[in-house]
């Protein structure tokens, strides 16, 4: 088992990380809260969760052992699966959906593409105990957001990083253009976060 990677970063895009550590190159999935506190940095440790498969051996990095945590606590959910957790972590922070799951705010998760109100109910239901007793609603807002001065490169980047995430390229740009000719400032990860509330 892999606890976690330390080494260079030596790519990154809102959805995926790529350390390399004694030679080789690892691709790690990442959610946007990872994606935001990595950003601009050379070295970084990233914790891991290894998805093994009969057709895939897939890997997840994540920046602290609370979100790592979070993502083991919602794939136990039934209806629940690795890249919806991801989906989850990008769309709210780890305090943010500890809050929604204590407080018992079901339109909060279902807002989240690929959450219906069943599997909102039983991440309630299943989780919220769980988290109390972890105690990992403690989350420090992670830092680190930098903004790219040149649009073109964030709006590539955000539709890179939704198409990534299984949305269709064409409604995606349209969306993400909508953004930031609003919000020409926005960082990636803002741009990504709002899309994902936005497309259905």
């Amino acid at each position: 088992m892999i606890e976690y990677i330390k080494g260079e970063l030596t790519e990154l895009t809102p959805a995926l990380a790529t350390v390399e550590a004694a030679g080789v190159g690892y691709g790690l999935n990442i959610s946007l809260t990872t994606y935001s506190a990595i950003q601009g940095k050379q070295d970084v440790k990233l914790y891991v969760f290894e998805s093994i498969r009969e057709d895939a051996h897939v890997l997840y990095g994540f920046v602290s052992k609370k979100e790592r945590e979070m993502f083991e606590l919602l794939i136990t959910v039934s209806g629940v699966g690795p890249n919806t957790a991801r989906m989850m972590l990008s769309s709210m922070s780890v305090s943010e959906l500890c809050n929604a799951i204590s407080r018992g705010d079901e339109r909060l998760i279902k807002g989240i593409k690929g959450i219906g109100k069943m599997t909102a109910q039983r991440i309630i239901v299943d989780l919220r105990d769980k988290i109390v007793a972890l105690g990992i609603a403690d989350e420090i807002p992670a830092g680190g957001m930098v903004s790219t001065p040149v649009n073109n490169e964030v709006r590539d980047e955000a539709v890179s990083a939704l198409t990534m995430l299984g949305f269709a390229p064409a409604p995606t740009q349209k969306v993400v253009m909508a953004i930031l000719k609003e919000q020409p400032d926005l960082p990636v990860e803002q741009v990504v976060k709002l899309a994902l509330k936005q497309i259905k």
